[in-house]
């Protein structure tokens, strides 16, 4: 499933390839992906538009028009999404660019490329100006004070704190364990019963386990994420890795190093 790192590489492909260039044409015929627009809303809207910009705060991108005078395009790549810019792609690690039947929606350029969403579960999304509002500050971004007040507080297990998703932006379920493997955190454990120096190196694990899957190319390449099976073990020490549910998400952790 694409997080914060796949998103980043997403946008950065857009960044590269799709920007400053001009829509001739844009298919929106796919009502699910493209709700709540009915068809041909976006094509009214983004038609004769120029990319601008591209953004992104966690897992949500959106990509401004005509030097933030026109409409902003939402994109969000659900569990399997990939952006496809001409014959190049990123987002979800799953190898699934050859197949034309999952593009569930795409700008045209006039220079003859184009920008997909290809999506084999069509749980992405498309939208007119998107609403960011509820989001929290990104994962890569937060700075020190912040993310010790919005994460260190509260009885919720410190994983699902992590995943809130209105707490901070851009942590699901694979990076949250590497994360808190790296951080040698238990997540189980009550995220308020955690000091400021647990805080601050919780912190600096994240922002360090981003910036290597942006690298390497997603959440998958972590140290811990080939282990993450039934009897697996840990890969520093050796322990057999405990597994449960957590936040509602199933849960990989090292019993004898994450306390």
């Amino acid at each position: 499933m694409p997080e914060l790192p796949e998103v980043e590489r997403a946008r950065a492909l857009i960044a590269e390839r799709a920007l400053g260039r001009r829509i001739a044409a844009v298919d929106d015929t796919d009502t699910y992906v493209c709700r709540p627009h009915q068809p041909g809303e976006l094509a009214a809207a983004f038609t004769g538009r120029t990319l601008s910009a591209a953004n992104r705060r966690g897992k949500a991108m959106w990509i401004e028009t005509d030097d933030g005078e026109g409409p902003i395009l939402g994109l969000h790549l659900g569990m399997a999404g990939r952006i496809v810019v001409d014959d190049h792609a990123e987002g979800d690690p799953a190898p699934s660019d050859g197949n034309p039947s999952w593009d569930r929606f795409t700008l045209h350029f006039e220079d003859g490329g184009a920008l997909t969403l290809r999506d084999k579960r069509r749980l992405g999304r498309a939208v007119l100006d998107p609403r960011i509002e509820a989001l929290g500050p990104d994962a890569g971004e937060i700075a020190r004070d912040a993310f010790r007040e919005r994460v260190g507080r509260g009885d919720a297990p410190l994983k699902a704190r992590l995943m809130d998703q209105a707490v901070l932006a851009g942590v699901g379920n694979l990076l949250a364990d590497e994360t808190l493997w790296r951080a040698r955190l238990s997540p189980v454990r009550p995220a308020g019963s955690l000091d400021d120096d647990e805080l601050d190196r919780l912190r600096r694990e994240l922002r360090a386990a981003i910036r290597s899957a942006i690298r390497l190319g997603g959440v998958h390449t972590g140290e811990l994420i080939e282990h993450r099976v039934r009897g697996g073990h840990c890969p520093r020490c050796g322990a057999e890795l405990a597994r449960a549910t957590v936040g509602g998400r199933t849960t990989y952790w090292c019993p004898v190093e994450q306390t």
